[in-house]
């Protein structure tokens, strides 16, 4: 499939992993997503523009590869992003004073009910109105992603766990399609997610430890 979009030479071969090519898109997309989880993990609010960058540069290497759902997941999250960089601003009493907290009962009823559906939802229109070869891993991946999203923008310790979820079938995925780099980009991710999981974990106990403090 050829993508004639304006940033077209962005899928032109970088180099090649075997006989796989792998684009400039995807050599990016490695650097700004490794670069922007590490953030994420260190709390630092530079995490949002690189994340924006990142979702860009992936859109197009998914797009390319027959991933709709991820492709179209991207634009959802450059929304995401934008709004996750607010509340990290003004979510907490303060500039850059979002705490870290723990995901309620109402929130997980609320985050599996919307993750179920739009997995349902997703491979329905994959089956229907695209060649996707995998429809229900590409609709999954989509909803355990926006749930995680959501969790982060939201600083609750538990999202987390969701992209580990994700991560772990992104990687078996990625590699399918043969998108080589990605799939040992979500390598990366899966260990920084247990390091960013155990961060946040001490943080959140820290505050707990605090008089005045849930």
């Amino acid at each position: 499939m050829t993508v004639h979009v304006p940033l077209g030479p962005l899928l032109e071969p970088a180099f090649h992993l075997g006989s796989v090519p792998t684009t400039w898109a995807e050599l990016l997309g490695f650097a700004t997503g490794a670069v922007n989880v590490w953030l994420v993990v260190r709390q630092n609010i530079l995490n949002w523009p690189i994340g924006i960058a990142n979702v860009v540069l992936l859109g197009l290497v998914f797009l390319d590869g027959g991933l709709y759902a991820d492709a179209g997941l991207q634009i959802v999250y450059v929304g995401l992003q934008a709004y996750g960089w607010w509340m990290w601003l003004y979510g907490g009493e303060g500039r850059d004073a979002l705490p870290v907290t723990r995901t309620s009962r109402e929130e997980w009823v609320a985050l599996l009910a919307a993750g179920a559906a739009g997995t349902a939802l997703l491979v329905w229109v994959l089956t229907a109105w695209t060649d996707s070869t995998v429809p229900f891993w590409d609709a999954l991946t989509t909803a355990l992603s926006l749930m995680a999203v959501y969790g982060q923008s939201r600083k609750l310790l538990e999202s987390w766990w969701i992209w580990i979820a994700a991560d772990l079938v992104y990687i078996p995925l990625y590699w399918y399609k043969d998108l080589k780099l990605t799939s040992a980009l979500y390598v990366v991710f899966l260990s920084l997610c247990v390091a960013g999981l155990a961060s946040w974990q001490r943080d959140w106990r820290t505050a707990r430890a605090v008089p005045g403090t849930a």
